[in-house]
């Protein structure tokens, strides 16, 4: 989450409290920016017909297609029973170099520890920003970094899915998943914690799920581009903790 302002900035606070989209007023589309074949070179290996992706007559949705499949997940993987979907928003930040390595994903909780809206630190009052599409509340907003998360191989991506998905509360409450002790939010072991988000991924796979789900993911960025011309997603700002109220003391 951000870092809490300082008791100056509190009165001249700028962020609001709420944010909404709906029909009116949608979420933000962009296209993903990045490194594209000059004309008439092919940079990407040739995609196989029968991989579906979509129209390809209009830019490639992503932010659609992993809504899609983590709603497949939802309902196949007993791991995942407890997410809601339509209060998950996911979006995708735009990489700032060409590096394959760096961040691919994450997950930020709209909530702070146990579902609460509201924190006290050092006599502050904060709260994270709420977001509301077209009337339902955003519990968590799940980024991915384009298009950087391209450069991985099919497992690699299922597998950086899962492990975002994971860190969800079981509670679905708006908080992360808590593991207790030192590390809290993160396993004691990297390691594990990547075989078991592997182990789920692979069990989903065995549970025979439509193909045209992920697919795309088995694509990269260039051959996305080929087929249809563009790559789009939703951009939102990151959510913000803002300073709601100062605890007089004396």
């Amino acid at each position: 989450m951000a870092r809490p302002a300082s008791r100056s900035q509190l009165s001249r606070q700028s962020h609001p409290l709420v944010l909404s989209w709906n029909e009116t007023s949608p979420l933000p589309q962009k296209l993903v920016q990045g490194d594209l074949p000059a004309r008439g070179v092919n940079r990407g290996d040739s995609v196989p017909p029968w991989l579906e992706t979509g129209r390809i007559d209009q830019p490639f949705d992503f932010c659609g297609h992993i809504r899609r499949l983590t709603a497949d997940i939802a309902v196949r993987s007993p791991a995942f029973y407890h997410l809601d979907v339509s209060r998950l928003l996911f979006t995708f930040t735009q990489a700032r170099n060409n590096r394959r390595h760096g961040l691919q994903a994450r997950v930020t909780p709209m909530r702070f520890r146990d579902g609460q809206l509201v924190r006290v630190q050092r006599g502050v009052t904060y709260q994270v920003q709420r977001y509301f599409v077209d009337g339902r509340e955003v519990l968590y907003v799940v980024s991915f970094c384009l298009p950087r998360f391209f450069t991985q191989g099919f497992d690699e991506k299922l597998v950086t899915l899962f492990h975002e998905l994971y860190h969800i509360s079981p509670s679905f409450d708006g908080d992360l998943r808590r593991h207790g002790g030192r590390y809290d939010v993160h396993t004691a072991s990297q390691k594990e914690y990547d075989q078991h988000m592997a182990e789920l991924a692979r069990e989903y796979l065995q549970l025979r799920p439509e193909p045209r789900l992920y697919d795309f993911l088995r694509l990269n960025f260039v051959q996305l581009c080929q087929r249809h011309g563009a790559v789009m997603g939703t951009v939102v700002p990151r959510p913000k903790l803002v300073p709601v109220r100062i605890l007089r003391s004396g």
